[in-house]
């Protein structure tokens, strides 16, 4: 059985969308495209490396995948990051493309819980999911990610695609790993755990 990992970029209030850079994802009227790009700094380039290394095939977006495909093939080099993106397995869910050109990508075929599962069922390595908006509401609607790897930078923007949209599943997530960059941004990483559970605070804490 193989783990989905969903690693993201995320502002304080919950949004994911376009941290890299203009011409992103300017989708809506977002006008804070490259929101993360002051915040950036060793340890988090240190930290997407070690994230990386575990990576065997990656799962993304249209939206992704065409980012993606349009800058990494250019910036081949002996990096973690730029190796796995562009030599390992790249799984694309997408309503409009009918194929992939990248010679390493393959467009999955079907109902894309379905599919993404019988991935899952597979041995091997980490499944990784990064940037690809759309397509985490669909697994967080499955229940099909075990674990969620954040960086939530110190910035908050209002609006634009969250990370947690309407439909997400009620779930309990434990945190396994935490520290903050020299830039002030949160690094952490949450595995599912199961049911939400609730309960009261009596009057001793009011």
């Amino acid at each position: 059985m193989r783990k989905l990992v969903v690693t993201t970029f995320v502002t304080m209030d919950g949004v994911m969308q376009a941290p890299g850079g203009p011409g992103e994802d300017p989708s809506g009227g977002f006008s804070y495209e490259g929101w993360l790009v002051p915040h950036f700094d060793d340890d988090i380039g240190a930290q997407m490396d070690a994230w990386f290394s575990g990576a065997q095939d990656f799962l993304l977006g249209r939206t992704t995948y065409e980012i993606f495909y349009g800058s990494w093939p250019k910036m081949i080099s002996d990096d973690q990051v730029s190796q796995k993106i562009n030599f390992n397995k790249k799984y694309v869910a997408s309503r409009t493309l009918s194929d992939v050109e990248w010679e390493t990508a393959e467009l999955l075929q079907g109902d894309v819980g379905d599919a993404v599962r019988k991935l899952k069922a597979e041995d091997g390595g980490e499944l990784q999911v990064h940037g690809s908006a759309g397509l985490i509401q669909t697994l967080l609607k499955e229940d099909l990610v075990d674990e969620l790897r954040l960086i939530v930078f110190p910035v908050v923007v209002g609006s634009g695609k969250r990370l947690f949209g309407e439909g997400t599943i009620p779930r309990t997530w434990k945190l396994t790993s935490s520290k903050a960059s020299s830039t002030g941004a949160l690094i952490a990483s949450y595995e599912r755990v199961g049911e939400v559970e609730t309960g009261s605070i009596g009057p001793e804490y009011e």
